[in-house]
């Protein structure tokens, strides 16, 4: 057999695969309460409104992870009491959180139009909703209605600095959010949005943070 004349050539030039930063593609790390009540509203026109849009208010107004407010059971729901028993992932602290009169009319309405399930939020196959379809559906609202790049962790962010906004300090915020250690860099990044807090307050919010 012939011997091929043809020579392999170094390339003349590397291609970049690093992925584009996060400050890349978006400006912040959270929402302000008027853009989670934007979210919201936008949610209710989904196929599964009524579900989508309670997921939203249920993650910011108490600070839940993706995982948390997907693992959300009815048996934490106490609607006879206004009372949400939050069980955080992380090793995060558990805590007894208020429910305000517009979650307790949600999640009423919720329980009464789905299938019987121990999950709060569930699928169509009613299996529980997914992280992965909770940050898509969270994804296309925030593209949708705020033209903005966001993800589910967004609304605890939110969350964390509507409480700081109020005047809560960082140890009311740490109780509220289940973080173990009051000078986590989590919790201490909330400080420049501090307030005066108020005189006489309670040490753990009396509700979470409402939308704007």
């Amino acid at each position: 057999m012939a011997k091929s004349n043809l020579k392999l050539a170094a390339p003349t030039e590397t291609v970049a695969t690093t992925r584009r930063s996060d400050a890349m593609l978006q400006s912040r790390e959270h929402l302000t309460p008027d853009e989670v009540k934007v979210l919201v509203e936008g949610a209710r026109a989904n196929r599964h409104g009524l579900r989508d849009a309670t997921m939203i208010l249920v993650a910011f107004r108490h600070g839940l992870r993706a995982a948390e407010v997907c693992d959300l059971r009815w048996d934490q729901v106490d609607l006879d009491a206004a009372i949400l028993h939050v069980r955080r992932v992380k090793n995060g602290t558990p805590s007894t959180h208020p429910l305000l009169g517009d979650e307790m009319r949600a999640l009423r309405r919720l329980q009464r139009e789905s299938d019987a399930s121990p999950f709060v939020f569930v699928s169509e196959r009613g299996s529980p909703f997914t992280t992965a379809g909770f940050a898509r559906m969270v994804e296309r609202a925030a593209a949708a209605r705020l033209e903005l790049k966001a993800h589910p962790h967004m609304l605890r962010e939110a969350c964390g600095y509507a409480l700081a906004d109020r005047g809560y300090d960082t140890r009311d915020i740490q109780v509220w959010l289940g973080h173990r250690f009051r000078r986590s860099r989590r919790v201490n990044r909330y400080l420049p949005s501090l307030a005066a807090p108020a005189a006489g307050r309670s040490l753990q919010p009396s509700a979470g943070p409402r939308l704007g």
